[in-house]
């Protein structure tokens, strides 16, 4: 895994000036490679990279360049491709030198046999750019579920792009705030609408989408955007059985694909379903080879004596993580994290993120992350199984079911509760939010002879797939890259959301069991305490003593009259909500983010606004 990062320029020589730029903005992105790095510079074009060295450690080195007579075709790559071996015996009846067995150099000759037609043969996650100079044209092409980040920003004469928002502002953009920021950050955050940047101007690859950048007449640069894959209903013809058998075959396969690696390999366990299933799938797959594998799990101090149980969170994972371990014979690694760790990591996980993210639940898993990767540079995850398998409430619950809002974020008072109301009425919080729902559920995938109820189930599905899924991907590929550790999430592979998306709820959730397609795989592979425990989401802190830390440090925070978040919050607004008991059964956003979260949030909006000078 790694991290890229370039420009496009419509002027035909590169300044010192620009050669500074490209070399800053490769040092941003260090952490996201901190094994190798390089550039590559011509007339107008500048490509970074640093790399994460997974697979031919020693030759798979980027910016790739490849010569047709007298012209360069040059990839810089971030991701990994699972179907490799089939693609390079594909490739193998054509003309092409092979100098690596690295998938970077499968993609590059793809292109050069196929050109943009390969894309859509490639099985992974990826975001990489390719430069032709035969056609004086730069490919951008991100993976079909978005798993790996790609922004870009036009400035001047330049298209400009990195992995992340930071290296666009090291080429010496300065970040700014429209209307439309605010209100992705306090209306749909930590999620945000799917190509939106959060900061001024800045956009993002769609999933399943390339852009291709060339020269206007106007001297600016000229963006088409290409469709390659995009998400269908069809009409499911399989029966019960047929569809289990099938849907196990494709999770079994993405699994043991996401295991190659020349590097050893780990895996998150929290003893819910999928990550247990993932485990269990993982070491069968070592055990051939003679290999033991290694999981980690995550918990906080005080947990065991603070525990209380809500509609959201039922149980506590360790008791489920020892079954596990005892079943698969793991080698595992019990991580703990503490309040003030917890606090203190909300502003790296800004840092990460570049902007307001799921405050304490994603700056604990960047603490946790930080400690996986002291030992090992790949990990397999249970993320995406709850989104296409309908494991949340809310695909059980029809309360949750509203007209105008997001399932999972369908209380919009938390979120304005503090800050000052002309600040609201001037973003127009509401209407943006009501609009981005309404714009999403028209692009649902439906079949023409769906029931009322079917159809709501697929907008309730397609809303998860597109946003929900897409905001915890955003929140792995972020912790973990922040310090080199390549997050792998086997169940968001697309042939198994190509599936599993037409299969009727019926099926998902036969005889009323939750997720029951995995609950079949899982019998194979599971002991009943694991396979029928109650959905329980990421663990979070239930120190009694968390909540006052983090409200102190924001009454600290604004105690400075020049603190940045002053200037839209409403003070008898927050003193209100601070003295308020707390509801943790009452989430703002998800079934985590409850009232000591928005406290977080409102720190890292803060720390935000003061890292990049925004107001």
């Amino acid at each position: 895994m790694c991290g890229i990062a370039g420009f496009y320029s419509c002027e035909d020589s590169i300044k010192e000036k620009q050669l500074y730029s490209l070399l800053n903005m490769k040092q941003t992105l260090t952490h996201r490679g901190p094994d190798d790095d390089n550039i590559y510079l011509n007339d107008h074009i500048g490509l970074a990279h640093t790399r994460l060295s997974i697979i031919d450690i020693s030759k798979g080195k980027q910016p790739m360049v490849k010569r047709i007579g007298d012209y360069s075709i040059v990839i810089s790559y971030n991701g990994e491709i699972y179907n490799t071996k089939e693609l390079r015996s594909q490739l193998s009846s054509y003309s092409l030198s092979w100098d690596t067995t690295s998938d970077t150099e499968v993609i590059l000759n793809g292109y050069l046999a196929f050109g943009t037609e390969f894309f859509k043969e490639l099985n992974g996650i990826f975001a990489f750019s390719i430069y032709d100079e035969r056609i004086d044209t730069l490919y951008l092409v991100r993976d079909h579920l978005g798993i790996k980040p790609l922004f870009y920003q036009i400035y001047d004469s330049y298209f400009v792009f990195a992995s992340e928002p930071k290296g666009i502002f090291a080429f010496g953009i300065t970040p700014k705030l429209d209307a439309s920021s605010w209100a992705e950050v306090l209306g749909l955050g930590p999620a945000r609408t799917p190509g939106h940047g959060v900061f001024a101007n800045m956009k993002e690859v769609l999933p399943g989408q390339f852009l291709s950048i060339t020269k206007d007449t106007s001297s600016t640069p000229k963006i088409r955007s290409h469709i390659y894959w995009k998400l269908e209903s069809h009409e499911h013809k399989d029966n019960y059985k047929e569809t289990v058998d099938y849907v196990s075959y494709l999770v079994r396969d993405s699994i043991r694909r996401q295991m190659i690696s020349d590097v050893p390999v780990c895996t998150f366990l929290s003893g819910g379903l999928d990550s247990s299933l993932v485990s269990a799938i993982s070491q069968e797959y070592l055990l051939e080879q003679g290999k033991q594998l290694s999981t980690f799990s995550f918990d906080f101090v005080g947990n065991k004596e603070n525990f209380k149980a809500n509609s959201f969170q039922s149980s506590e994972d360790r008791p489920f993580v020892d079954i596990m371990v005892e079943h698969i014979h793991s080698y595992h690694h019990y991580l703990m994290c503490d309040s003030i760790t917890q606090a203190d990591y909300l502003y790296k996980a800004v840092d990460a993120r570049d902007v307001p993210c799921m405050a304490d639940i994603e700056s604990s898993l960047l603490y946790f992350c930080s400690q996986v990767s002291n030992t090992h540079s790949v990990a397999l995850t249970g993320e995406c199984a709850d989104e296409i398998f309908g494991g949340y409430p809310w695909f059980h619950r029809k309360e949750l079911w509203k007209d105008d809002f997001f399932p999972w974020s369908y209380d919009m008072d938390m979120r304005k509760m503090c800050f000052d109301d002309s600040f609201l009425k001037e973003i127009d919080l509401d209407n943006y939010v009501i609009n981005a729902y309404h714009n999403s559920v028209k692009e649902t995938p439906t079949l023409a002879g769906d029931t009322p109820l079917e159809k709501k189930r697929r907008e309730i599905s397609w809303l998860n797939i597109r946003w929900f899924m897409s905001t915890l991907l955003n929140r792995m590929d972020r912790t973990s890259m922040y310090s080199g550790l390549e997050a792998r999430v086997p169940f968001a592979d697309p042939r198994i959301l190509e599936y599993v998306f037409s299969i009727p709820w019926e099926m998902k959730c036969y005889n009323g069991q939750t997720k029951s397609l995995l609950v079949e795989i899982g019998k194979s592979y599971l002991p009943n305490e694991v396979l029928y425990r109650k959905k329980s989401p990421y663990p979070k802190t239930y120190d009694p003593n968390y909540e006052r830390l983090l409200s102190n440090r924001l009454l600290d925070e604004l105690s400075d009259t020049n603190a940045p978040l002053n200037a839209i919050i409403d003070k008898k607004k927050l003193q209100t909500f601070l003295s308020s008991p707390s509801d943790y059964g009452r989430p703002w956003y998800g079934q985590l983010m409850a009232s000591p979260q928005m406290i977080a949030y409102l720190l890292q909006i803060n720390y935000w606004m003061k890292k990049y000078s925004l107001s």
